[in-house]
């Protein structure tokens, strides 16, 4: 039985059940008296009338008596949240808070009442809360696409929203997942369709996202390029794995931009309740730190925030500040391994490898610095040193009689996205004067093949400087040579985990000899690194290997005990012919 409608725009939009008439007037004749909800209540007496009535019709609030149900009060307060769609039902009954309260929350009531106590006010109060809450949560939503594309960022609303959630799932004993979503190198997009265009795609990606989550699930724009996503009532980490599997599909799909099609890549941080935090300012700042870790895979990852990445945070922003000042204060430094022709045994060329010199620590190992390089950025200008450096050394090594030698950089999968790379390169080179024949640049297939149409630009165009370019550690990823055989890339480095499994492993010598093979093919010449042993030597010359590098004959060295190497091998050969 429905009551009159009202011809007020704003309408309470209530379904009450009870199997007593009574009651529901009762009710009503609560809300009558209050300006601002012009309630249109519906009368649902009959649990077989129920389940059409919310499939049916759309209702803001559901107040139920617990006296009205088919078999257990959760199970049919589950079967309510369910069907309606996650709309707010106040529960009522005749036992006190304390002892009800507890097991409806958990079953998924959004306020209880206790009828013994029950007057005007607080049913007035526990109705209209709902009911405001309801429509801040639609407003939000409707809203989002609009706030989306003027920028609109409102971090108090994502505050306030997350600590509701919090309560609710400390109340209902459930679990809760925040994650941080940040686009990677939105600014290069900015930069090439403009901030209206790119605010556009925002706002589509927005949309995309809201129609994988479900209706009470919270998704807010917290920054320019970041998004946070609160996933209330996860069960277990099944639950949790389907909602980033949908969120990373909603990324994966192209979008058309002036008729290109475009797409993006994001990190996530995936932070849980209670395991990483029990308030919202610990919650989200976990979830940032897991994002950041995600920033250090390729293409859109994702990384769960646990204890460990818990203990390791101090240390790693203690890495951080210290490599900053590093940086400033000439701590680091280059070491030089040679790389030596296998016809010849000639010292061809060195690869520079990064080394820092703690104040306090002594030399920090590039596994452990280089990680919190990439963590932080600093790896960007950081390469960008390394690259100084080796021209400045190589001028030199042409000044002192050393001409014709090779120095080769590694360049990292952020340094080779910057998207002012060629334009600095080009500045470091010119300063220095040097023959750009003999600089090197050494990239993984991961870098190369994360935007093709990038890495083919760039490389052609630092190529035409007279850069020449190799592939390094070969055969540890997914791509092959044929992929990657359009780009100019004169050489290939194999990775040392194959040439140190030589003895030991067939596999390992088949894809030695495909590799060479496949390289020498495409006219590509071969550098085997990680060579330590006259064994895996004999092997590599058997096979035609160019150059080898490695502890057989020389470790990685400053660079005052590299003049003295080539010193030594110069005179050797003098001594030979």
């Amino acid at each position: 039985m429905t009551l009159p409608e009202d011809t007020g725009s704003d309408r309470l939009r209530l379904l009450v059940l009870t199997p007593e008439y009574a009651d529901f007037l009762w009710f009503c004749a609560m809300l009558s008296g209050d300006p601002e909800t012009h309630p249109d209540a519906t009368w649902c007496p009959d649990l077989m009338d129920c389940d059409d009535l919310i499939r049916n019709a759309s209702f803001d609030v559901l107040v139920w008596d617990c006296a009205c149900h088919d078999s257990s009060e959760a199970g049919f307060l589950q079967y309510l949240a369910a069907i309606s769609e996650e709309r707010p039902i106040l529960a009522l009954s005749a036992e006190t808070s304390s002892e009800k309260a507890d097991s409806l929350f958990a079953a998924g009531a959004s306020d209880y009442l206790c009828r013994q106590t029950l007057d005007r006010w607080s049913f007035c109060r526990a109705v209209k809360y709902l009911w405001y809450r309801q429509q801040l949560s639609e407003s939000t939503h409707g809203q989002l696409g609009r706030e989306v594309a003027s920028g609109f960022v409102n971090r108090d609303l994502f505050f306030d929203r997350l600590r509701q959630a919090l309560l609710r799932a400390e109340r209902g004993g459930h679990r809760l997942v925040l994650l941080h979503l940040n686009l990677d190198d939105f600014r290069s997009i900015n930069e090439s369709f403009g901030y209206q265009r790119s605010d556009q795609l925002i706002l589509c990606l927005a949309e995309r996202l809201r129609s994988a989550l479900r209706r009470v699930d919270s998704l807010m724009r917290i920054g320019g390029d970041e998004f946070a996503i609160i996933v209330e009532k996860i069960e277990d980490s099944a639950d949790v794995n389907l909602v980033i599997r949908k969120v990373i599909a909603a990324l994966n799909e192209p979008f058309n931009m002036d008729g290109k099609s475009i797409v993006i890549s994001a990190s996530i941080g995936v932070a849980t309740y209670p395991d990483a935090g029990d308030n919202a300012e610990n919650l989200l700042r976990r979830a940032n730190r897991a994002m950041f870790e995600a920033k250090r895979d390729p293409g859109t990852s994702y990384r769960f925030y646990d204890h460990q990445l818990h203990v390791s945070v101090g240390h790693q922003l203690r890495l951080e500040a210290d490599l900053r000042s590093a940086l400033r204060g000439r701590e680091l430094e280059l070491y030089y391994q040679p790389r030596i022709d296998l016809a010849t045994e000639e010292v061809r060329g060195v690869e520079c490898l990064l080394r820092w010199q703690h104040p306090t620590r002594g030399l920090v190992g590039p596994d452990e610095f280089i990680p919190a390089a990439e963590r932080s950025g600093l790896i960007v200008p950081i390469g960008y040193w390394v690259i100084e450096q080796a021209c400045k050394r190589l001028k030199e090594c042409q000044d002192m009689g050393f001409p014709g030698l090779v120095f080769a950089v590694n360049l990292s999968f952020r340094q080779f996205h910057d998207r002012k790379m060629t334009e600095t390169i080009f500045r470091i080179i010119f300063n220095a004067n040097i023959d750009t024949s003999l600089l090197e640049l050494e990239l993984t297939e991961s870098a190369m093949m994360h935007d093709p149409d990038y890495a083919q630009r760039c490389l052609r165009e630092l190529n035409q400087l007279g850069i020449s370019f190799a592939l390094d550690d070969f055969g540890t990823g997914f791509s092959s040579l044929s992929n990657l055989q359009h780009l100019p890339i004169s050489l290939v480095k194999i990775d040392k985990s194959f040439v140190q499994a030589l003895g030991e492993s067939a596999d390992a010598e088949h894809i030695i000899r495909a590799i060479i093979s496949l390289a020498h093919s495409l006219q590509m010449s071969v550098v085997a690194e990680g060579v330590e042993t006259e064994g895996q030597l004999e092997f590599l010359r058997q096979q035609h290997c160019d150059e080898i590098q490695g502890f057989y004959y020389a470790r990685p060295m400053a660079w005052e005990d590299l003049v003295q190497f080539l010193n030594r091998r110069n005179q050797s050969a003098c001594l030979q012919n």
